[in-house]
């Protein structure tokens, strides 16, 4: 049977509250007090039940972390460093899937029927006013991988998406593609949008380029694999900035199947480096977003919120950068 408090509290000679108070974040008990019941705890195998706990300070500790894109395999590496840093930080990472979810108002109940301290949106393509219907119900959120914003109405931690379109049009032009185009993932994306308006408008100043585009169905390999497929039934661009790099990883599997070559007959450039691309047999030359800095800041983000709900919400923006690999022509 489970050791209790108050057999800890026998043991130790104190109350019983001595006990609930040492084993309580932030609570006063002197340093005294604090060794004879951890020696007593320790002597007993006693660990503090969280679910009490929380009946007690009304914290749970759980943190929501809410994503929709599971057929992703970058978010293996989102969850794996979100779950793993918020248990650092002593919080307990509860992960929920909105695949399909429209509903933003039913996502809220859910997630405030496991009384959740908090919440962290974590998607590029889930719309803003999912994470706003949290902050809305007075649940702490955080957008991570949101939309930037000047004046967020959340707190936001992520990428400039239309500067990084602008750098994929740069590093395609300088390579001297004239026929560029965008493979994007699904249009109503903000991502999708961001991404393709700032290639547009670096590519607007290249009077001898012409620009495509077009959108597959999701930001997954499949999807990406079936828009590539379409598109080689007619003329192909020269080169491709896909919407990231399972897109990007989908439209080289449709170019191999065609009896074409990478870099020679068509270039293609991703988006997020994410582990994959860097494989031997992939090589992806792509667009770094850095995803642990952005995890590292959501969760701080979230800790801050926890101690001042009030706090002004902020966007913090991190660059970006081009992963050279072997997926374009080189550098004349």
């Amino acid at each position: 049977m489970a050791i209790t408090l108050k057999e800890v509290a026998e043991r130790a000679g104190v109350s019983r509250s001595a006990v609930s108070r040492t084993f309580t974040d932030g609570a006063s008990v002197s340093s005294k007090m604090r060794r004879k019941v951890e020696k007593a705890a320790s002597e007993l195998g006693y660990s503090p039940n969280a679910l009490a706990s929380s009946l007690t300070t009304g914290r749970t500790k759980l943190i929501g972390l809410v994503s929709n894109n599971f057929h992703n395999p970058i978010f293996l590496e989102v969850f794996d460093l979100f779950t793993r840093g918020l248990q650092d930080r002593g919080l307990r990472p509860l992960l929920v899937n909105l695949t399909n979810e429209t509903d933003a108002a039913a996502s809220v109940r859910m997630l405030r029927q496991y009384s959740v301290d908090g919440a962290v949106v974590a998607s590029s393509t889930l719309p803003p006013n999912f994470a706003k219907a949290f902050r809305d119900a007075g649940v702490p959120v955080v957008h991570s991988f949101g939309r930037f914003s000047s004046s967020p109405q959340v707190h936001v931690i992520g990428i400039d998406n239309v500067e990084c379109g602008r750098m994929a049009a740069h590093t395609l032009l300088a390579r001297g593609y004239r026929r560029v185009a965008f493979l994007g993932g699904p249009e109503s994306a903000t991502s999708t949008q961001d991404r393709l308006s700032g290639f547009l408008q670096e590519l607007d100043t290249a009077t001898h380029a012409t620009v495509t585009h077009s959108f597959a169905e999701a930001y997954t390999f499949d999807a990406g694999r079936t828009e590539m497929q379409r598109l080689l039934q007619s003329t192909p661009a020269e080169a491709y900035f896909c919407g990231d790099d399972v897109l990007s990883i989908g439209a080289l599997s449709a170019i191999a199947d065609s009896g074409l070559s990478v870099p020679e007959d068509i270039g293609i450039i991703g988006l997020n480096d994410m582990e994959m691309a860097g494989w031997q047999n992939i090589n992806l030359t792509t667009i770094h977003q850095p995803i642990q800095q952005i995890v590292q800041s959501s969760i701080e983000a979230m800790v801050t919120l926890l101690e001042d709900p009030d706090r002004q919400p902020e966007s913090r923006i991190f660059a970006c950068s081009v992963v050279e690999r072997g997926t374009l022509r080189p550098l004349p």
